[in-house]
């Protein structure tokens, strides 16, 4: 899967230059891989991935502005990339294993989804997120970034939480 995302990264990056829809195909082949590989429905497969890439796209965004003071300075220089790259993955590594420690996570039954008007209306913003993901990225403003991905990250963790909460008092 790795191999596929980078392969397919590096063809539209160098040889098509269509850098901006690389995160587009991203979150379509993992949500992809979750849906195939790890059995989740395909509507929880999508909010999964949009809120996994949301969050990192944020904590790099952030890191972006942090380190360098603008996404073009971090663009300069190879290390300045390798060194965002490094930092960002770190950071939600570090994250990741402290949230797993303390318990926090999702838990709720993804088998369970109900297919009803406030699904119909997830699914539509997704498709937004996913068609303004790469107009963000082909424009490339790093405080446009920090408040889209804000934005959209909180209502899905908002949407998330809201979700295994109804399920919890069922």
């Amino acid at each position: 899967m790795v191999l596929l995302i980078n392969l397919q990264s590096y063809i539209m990056r160098n040889e098509l230059s269509l850098a901006f829809l690389v995160p587009l195909i991203t979150i379509l082949l993992f949500a992809a891989f979750f849906k195939v590989v790890v059995k989740i429905p395909l509507i929880w497969s999508v909010i999964v991935t949009v809120l996994g890439y949301v969050a990192y796209a944020f904590l790099q965004t952030g890191f972006a502005k942090l380190l360098f003071g603008s996404i073009a300075a971090a663009q300069e220089d190879i290390s300045n990339g390798y060194l965002l790259q490094f930092a960002s993955g770190l950071i939600t590594i570090l994250l990741s294993v402290g949230l797993y420690k303390i318990g926090m996570g999702f838990k709720f039954d993804f088998e369970r989804l109900r297919f009803r008007f406030e699904d119909i209306f997830i699914i539509m913003l997704i498709v937004v997120f996913l068609i303004s993901v790469s107009v963000i990225f082909y424009y490339n403003d790093l405080f446009v970034n920090i408040v889209f991905f804000a934005a959209v990250m909180m209502f899905l963790l908002y949407y998330a939480i809201r979700k295994e909460t109804e399920e919890d008092s069922d």
